[in-house]
Parts: C-alpha cells; structure tokens; sequence
C-alpha cells in the first residue's frame, strides 16, 4: 500500500514550463556540487517542466527533512502496481548515501534531463522506470565542509559520510536504526525495483581507471539471475565503459596492500545496500569512482554507466522481468539457505587491469618507508580476481517462525519491509523447534551504535512452548522469505540476533544461594545417579573444576529443574510442519 504522502503527491501534475534546467555542476568550475537544498529545488523545477515527471515526498528523515523520491515515466503512470502491470522495469537510482562522495547527485541530475530532451534515449523508457534518491543521507549533506574526505580530489565543498545520527547508512539496510533506512524500504517494496544502484567514491590504491563496479556476489544472488548477470548484463556494462573512454574493473578489495597480487570479489552482507536488494532478487550495483580523479572525470564516469545501465535494462527488459519473475518463484519454492560464506582461492579468473607501479621511500614524516604510486609508470596487464565464494552455514527454512510479541523491534522491522503476518487469537501451546544460543563473539567495541554478535553457535531443541494471544506467525510462503532467513535465523552475519536486538535472553535472571542449594543438589543427584556419573567425569577431567565448589553447585543447578530454561533461548520459535492454529 502506498503511504499517504505518496498519495497526496500523485494527485498533482506537473504543466510544461521552458525554465533553466542546468544544474549547479553545469554552472559551476566542474568541481562544484549541488547542496541538498538546490538539488531538491531543481528536481523540483524539473516536475514543473515536465508531465512525465512527479516528486514524491516519502516522509520525515533523522534530518528533519523530507526524503524524496523522483519518478520518471513516459506515459505518465507513477502507480508502481500499475507499471509492473505493464510489465515495464524500474531501476532505482540511489545517490548520496554518503554525501562525500557526491558525484551521482549531479550525474543523475543531467541524465535525467538529458533522456527527456533527447528523443532517442527518451525511446530508452517506453520500458523503464527511473525511481531517483535525489539525496538519501540528508543530515551528512547538510553537514557540509572541504577537509574530511582527506584523500579525495574534489569537489570543492561537499557533505559527511554519517548521517545526522553519525550513522553510516551503508551498514543500516537490515538494522534500520534510522528513519532514512525505514523510508527506504517503504520505498523499495512500494517499486520493487528489478535493478538498484548506489552511487560512491571509492578509497584504496591507485590506479588508472576511473571507475571501478561492485556488482551483487553472484554466488548470493538467484542462480537463474546470477547466470544473466555473468554472461549478459555485466560484459555489456564493461563493453559500453570501455567505448565510452572509462575502461572499467572491479571494486579494488586488494588480497595485499596494493592491487599487484590480486582482488576479491566483496561479499557482501545484507547491511550492505546490494546484500539486502539481493534479498528481494534485485540486481544490484555499488559504483565506485576513483577518489584520486578529477571530480569532473568521475561525475561523466558516474553518467556514462547509468547511461549503459539505461541502455541495458532497456535491450533486456523483457528477459530481465521473466528472469526475476522465475527467481521470486524458485524463492519461494527453496528449502535450504545459506547464511555464511567463505572465499574459494581456488577458483580464480585473470582480468586487465590498468594500474600504477607501486614503489617506496622514505617517509618525510617518520623516516621510515612508505609506499607511494609512481603516475609516470602506467602499466597494463592482467591480475587474479577471486571472485567464488562458498556456503559455511546452510539452514532449512521453517514452515513458519513464531515471534512472542514482546520483540517489538524486531516486529516493526518486519512491518516495515511487509512481511505479511498472523496474530494467534487465543493461547496455544506447540511444539517448535527452539535454538539456544550455547557460543558466540561480540566486538570490543560499538561498531554504528551495537556490539555486533559473530560466529554464534545454536544448540536445536524440539520442545512444546506456549504462546501468547497477539504472538506473530509468519509463514514463509511469500516474497520476504530470504529476508525472513537471514534476519531470523541467529547464525546469519545480519541477523536481528547478531543486531542485539534479543540480547536480554543472554543474562541469567535467577541465581542460588550455595548454602541453601547444597542440600538441594545432593539429594537431587541421589535421584539422578547419571548426573553424578557425570560431575565425577568433569572433575577428573577439570581439576580447577574439581577444586572450585561453587563451579560444582553451579554444573548441578543448571541440569536441574531450577535453572530457568530461557536463559540462553532464542525466543523466536521455528514451526516445521504444517499445523492448525488458532488465527
């Protein structure tokens, strides 16, 4: 459904008007770009002059200011279940998540223009939807200097890569701590866009091209849209760079401190923008241009690949729609997922590359040596790309989870994406599957605003557990089940869990009182002679174990009906067979 902001703007239109639509870039020196206030006030100027245009204010961001959406369509259809109807594919163009790297801001500007004042690539959207993020992190545009993108060429004056929370929106997309990430995903299931780009600048070594690609890990995404991917969609993105002047490589994630001894394809998780649009079978690309390069050079890069983008999705759009079409249905239809991956370094591919020999010298600041690029020694030649990853961790999918009602921020992350869900009506009591959680690291440190959960270890238990009237059931049986997997199986990298967002299961609530609990224990294990073959074994196995009484009384209570069973359980029951419940 859409919000009601959305619906209050589709009611107006826009009525030709010949006004000056060059852009703040344009009317600058080329290392100039729009503020966040006059690239607004320009698209809006855009939907004055134009029918086919319409802004759509999405709602309120952690700025306080409103996020946009611009919707360009030819025949003037702005209703996304009516364009997918007419079997027409969007492509969703997202610039300034990190608003120091803001050369999409203004490419997007002029292409936009541009395909509505040219006829022949006007043709281009007869199939195509544009949906366009003028701006998505708001508050780091209008926190805006010259000094903290401190490795970067140009522009002049640009934002801040955290949002007005200090967030970095590119690690949000499944923790949705900010109002940017929830309005996007409004947006994102309001157009479920078929392609996705993200426009940025990119850190690292140094090299030649202009720009480099990452791509959706094609072992994540859908083997039937990996297959287009590899063999179609990327040898003509690369094709059309390399005519236009801006040979093309992948994203830099060097194995070593320069690219000489190869890349890695990057994994990424769905915190990621492509990680999580490959959730929802989207094909999605992260541009990254060059941050030694001229600002000028990487807004026409940053154009010409949203330009064969265009063009691609154009020429594909029908195999592009039943392609995506069969990967939704075979979603729907999987089994098993996988949740965590490890790099094959035995699969492994040679690419050109156009690099910049890699020399050293002594340092002028500590006098040691420091590597440096020499420029003046250009080279071309092939380097390993590793780009094959494999499943560490694959888990079956459940009949359905069941959420107890009390995990209201994980619930509201669902609602936000619309999962669809069922309340129970009445009590029930049912046998579910049930992980404990029995290991796991957490980082020393806040990693955007959590101490992320790694490398969690469950135990599965098969156990009746009651539920409560209003406790969620979510069936996996609808577009969201990727989603639901990765974000509620607790060993996934992205899980809600690994979020700490069900961190009050790990603390014990109730303890024992030694004196109290050793008469207890001993006449319990005169009942139990199996629990005192054990705590024997343990004792000749541990002998700081066998020294320590409390560790002892301790091993006791929590095999005994004392200790409180829901400590360490994940609460998030998993149905594995089809049942009748009360809903």
């Amino acid at each position: 459904m859409l919000t009601t902001l959305l619906l209050a703007a589709l009611l107006t239109t826009g009525s030709p008007d010949k006004t000056d639509l060059k852009t703040p870039y344009e009317k600058g020196n080329g290392n100039i770009t729009a503020t966040y206030e006059e690239a607004i006030e320009w698209y809006k100027t855009l939907d004055k002059a134009y029918d086919e245009v319409k802004m759509v204010p999405y709602g309120y961001t952690d700025s306080g200011r409103l996020l946009h959406l611009v919707i360009v369509s030819t025949d003037k259809d702005f209703d996304p279940a009516s364009v997918k109807q007419k079997n027409k594919r969007v492509l969703l163009i997202q610039n300034g998540i990190h608003p120091g790297e803001p050369e999409g801001i203004d490419a997007t500007m002029m292409l936009v223009r541009d395909y509505l004042q040219d006829k022949k690539k006007r043709k281009q959207l007869d199939n195509v939807i544009l949906a366009i993020i003028p701006v998505y992190n708001i508050g780091g545009a209008l926190n805006r200097n010259s000094h903290t993108r401190t490795n970067q060429e140009g522009p002049e004056v640009y934002g801040f890569r955290g949002n007005a929370r200090n967030l970095d929106l590119n690690r949000d997309y499944i923790k949705t701590d900010s109002r940017n990430a929830k309005l996007f995903h409004l947006i994102f299931r309001d157009w479920d866009p078929d392609v996705f780009m993200d426009n940025h600048t990119s850190n690292g070594a140094d090299y030649q091209h202009v720009m480099t690609l990452i791509a959706t890990q094609h072992n994540k995404l859908n083997p039937t849209l990996a297959g287009y991917l590899n063999s179609k969609m990327l040898p003509t993105l690369y094709s059309g760079m390399k005519q236009d002047k801006f040979p093309m490589v992948p994203y830099m994630n060097t194995i070593d401190e320069t690219p000489d001894k190869g890349i890695v394809g990057f994994m990424e998780s769905p915190r990621y923008a492509t990680g999580y649009t490959a959730l929802y079978n989207t094909i999605g690309f992260v541009p990254e241009t060059h941050m030694l390069k001229p600002f000028n050079q990487r807004v026409q890069a940053t154009y010409k690949l949203m330009e064969n983008m265009i063009e691609t999705v154009h020429r594909d759009a029908d195999e592009i729609g039943r392609l995506r079409a069969q990967a939704k249905k075979e979603t729907l239809q999987q089994q098993n997922f996988n949740l965590n991956w490890q790099l094959d370094t035995t699969k492994v591919e040679q690419i050109p590359f156009l690099g910049y020999a890699a020399k050293y010298k002594a340092s002028e600041v500590s006098g040691l040596e420091r590597l440096y690029y020499d420029r003046k020694a250009p080279y071309s030649r092939n380097i390993n790309y590793y780009n094959t990853f494999t499943p560490t961790t694959t888990v079956q999918k459940p009949v359905a989870y069941i959420i107890p009602f009390a995990w209201h921020e994980v619930i509201d992350r669902l609602k936000t994406n619309k999962v669809e869900m069922q309340q129970l009506t009445k009590d029930t009591t049912i046998a579910v599957d049930t992980y404990y959680i029995t290991d796991y690291k957490t980082s020393p440190r806040a990693y955007e605003g959590h101490y992320i959960h790694s490398d969690v270890k469950v135990e599965n238990r098969t156990m009746k557990r009651q539920f409560l009237k209003g406790d969620y059931v979510v069936f996996l049986n609808q577009e969201a089940n990727r989603f639901l997997v990765e974000t509620l199986e607790p060993q996934g990298p992205d899980s809600y869990f690994a979020w700490n967002f069900f961190d009050s299961i790990l603390m014990q609530k109730e303890y024992f009182s030694s004196y109290v609990f050793e008469d207890l224990a001993a006449e319990y294990l005169k009942k139990n002679p199996k629990l005192r073959e054990q705590l024997e074994a343990r004792k000749k196995q541990d002998p700081e174990f066998a020294k320590n009484a409390r560790a002892q009384l301790d091993f006791v209570y929590k095999n005994s009906p004392h200790y409180e069973f829901t400590h360490n359980m994940y609460p998030v029951g998993r149905l594995m067979q089809d049942v009748k419940l009360p809903l």
